[in-house]
């Protein structure tokens, strides 16, 4: 990279870009972030690796970065991205997980050598919103209850073997033994459903499930899409599988869908919940969003 001295106009080298790369070793079954930084530094910049742990996001934003790359799954995604809109620096994505729902869909490229060299070439950035669990935690893709949680169980131990199949096993399986969770929801105070349901769905970007999501949901638009599964019958599943697989379950027929700032959904206590392929419990009593809260590295290249 060079830059212009406005006095002489003699262009001289200026400073590499420095990029704080937080890599979850734990990803795909093992992530090695050596070739990701040995590709950033191909490209002329400057990286250094940190983990995904707070302390370590802690670390990584004292060597004061100039931009912010994460590599691992989709779990690993949110607080790097809360990170990065707090310092006020690019964040640049590499999928290195199973399903990496969030790089599919922004179009990121799916060889995390490619990533990694976008992380320290692209120049074109898209703002992005930012969703929040009830304490806080931050999302980028979906947060749900229901089947999502026990699909997400089945498929864990069968990633390693199947890879993104894994996602449509677990929930087949889900499918067949899972049951109805009585939900209440409401967007921004106003009723959405209260009954029994197969899943509710917060969304950001709403991709989940290996290709699986909500078409609706906007991730410019400053507010949260929730959508309910009501409860029927298992052989009615079949339908609303194919609705959740061609993103188009908000479109079928008595699927409740509303937009909101704030999505608060009551569930029997000790629900599970999936954010961002990651199992905890509770968090969908009050879902919040922060607009344009980070600013997403999509393409391009700087002029020499």
């Amino acid at each position: 990279m060079w830059s212009i001295l406005p006095s002489t106009g003699a262009s001289v080298p200026s400073a590499p870009v420095r990029i704080a790369l937080a890599a979850n070793r734990a990803s795909g079954g093992g992530l090695d972030p050596a070739p990701l930084v040995a590709a950033i530094r191909a490209h002329g910049a400057e990286a250094a690796v940190f983990g995904p742990e707070p302390a370590e996001l802690e670390r990584a934003a004292a060597w004061e970065p100039d931009r912010l790359a994460v590599a691992g799954g989709d779990g690993t995604i949110g607080p790097v991205a809360e990170l990065a809109g707090r310092l006020d620096v690019p964040l640049a994505v590499i999928g290195a997980g199973t399903a990496n729902d969030f790089a599919r869909a922004y179009g990121l490229p799916r060889d995390s050598l490619e990533a990694a060299a976008l992380a320290a070439t692209g120049a074109e950035e898209r703002p992005l919103e930012l969703g929040r669990l009830a304490d806080g935690t931050p999302f980028v893709n979906v947060a749900s209850a229901g089947l999502a949680s026990v699909a997400s169980h089945n498929a864990r131990p069968l990633k390693p073997r199947l890879g993104p199949l894994a996602y449509g096993v677990g929930a087949a399986r889900a499918a067949a033994t899972g049951r109805p969770l009585p939900a209440t929801v409401r967007a921004d105070g106003r009723p959405v459903f209260d009954g029994p349901c197969w899943q509710v769905i917060v969304a950001v970007s709403g991709a989940f499930g290996a290709g699986s999501g909500v078409a609706e949901a906007n991730p410019d638009d400053g507010v949260l899409d929730v959508v309910v599964v009501p409860a029927g019958s298992r052989a009615g599943l079949a339908r609303r599988a194919w609705g959740l697989r061609t993103r188009t379950i908000a479109q079928q027929r008595d699927v409740p869908h509303e937009r909101g700032a704030v999505v608060q959904v009551d569930l029997p206590p000790g629900t599970e919940v999936n954010a961002d392929g990651e199992l905890r419990v509770g968090g969908l009593e009050r879902v919040t969003v922060t607009p344009r809260a980070f600013r997403l590295v999509v393409g391009g290249r700087p002029r020499p």
